[in-house]
């Protein structure tokens, strides 16, 4: 009887095993990298990427350009970037990923979280508010200039707004190899009119920082789901 329950207990075990698609992304790394490769390539299945052969691996998998340059602009008049290990091939298995965001005069970095990240925003160049809503519908906000860093913790709502005569650029750190991103701008039902409404209302809303706390949690609540 007791051989019999011991194998019932790792069947189920194997049979949840086996059924499950797991992910080590986020987990203690077995080996000191991964550089990943293309899928179609020769490889060893790690972590959700495929790894190349240790015996390739070279010092220019650990370097990235991606943020040299600006991503696309949207309709708020920023430029964001996210660059995950399948751009550069040196964050596979590290549980990071990097990005970059360029706000022009006036614009602004949507509403938006990373489900799985919390992150790190670091200024380069320019001034802006950064804030974000907790839990508990509190709004966070800060004034940014060069050399600041802020901090966004996992999954919470935050958006950042020009507040300088220059384009600003941010830098930001997530400790997940896939933060994940939801956007209101991904919205099909946001038409260019309602874009500028949303705009209009962060960019009052920043200006309102010494009101208090419960006046611009009804404003970012009334922004998210008016």
């Amino acid at each position: 009887m007791k051989i019999k329950s011991h194998f019932s207990f790792l069947l189920v075990i194997f049979i949840a095993i086996i059924r499950t698609n797991v992910s080590l992304a986020e987990c203690d790394n077995v080996k000191d990298y991964c550089p990943t490769i293309a899928p179609e390539k020769q490889a060893i299945f790690i972590n959700g990427l495929p790894c190349e052969n240790p015996d390739n691996t070279i010092a220019h998998d650990f370097k990235s350009m991606e943020l040299s340059k600006p991503g696309s602009r949207d309709d708020f008049g920023s430029l964001v970037k996210i660059v995950t290990a399948s751009k550069f091939t040196g964050l596979n298995t590290l549980g990071l990923s990097i990005g970059r965001s360029d706000i022009e005069v006036d614009g602004m970095v949507n509403l938006h979280n990373h489900p799985r990240a919390t992150e790190m925003i670091y200024v380069s160049e320019g001034t802006l508010a950064a804030a974000f809503l907790n839990t508990q519908n509190q709004l966070f906000q800060k004034i940014l200039k060069p050399g600041d860093v802020f901090v966004i913790p996992k999954g919470l709502f935050h958006f950042f707004l020009n507040r300088g005569a220059q384009v600003a650029t941010v830098f930001s750190v997530f400790n997940s190899q896939n933060p994940g991103l939801g956007s209101l701008s991904s919205l099909p039902s946001h038409t260019l009119e309602s874009l500028d409404n949303i705009k209009k209302k962060l960019n009052s809303l920043s200006h309102s920082e010494l009101v208090g706390v419960n006046d611009l949690t009804s404003a970012v609540l009334d922004i998210i789901y008016g």
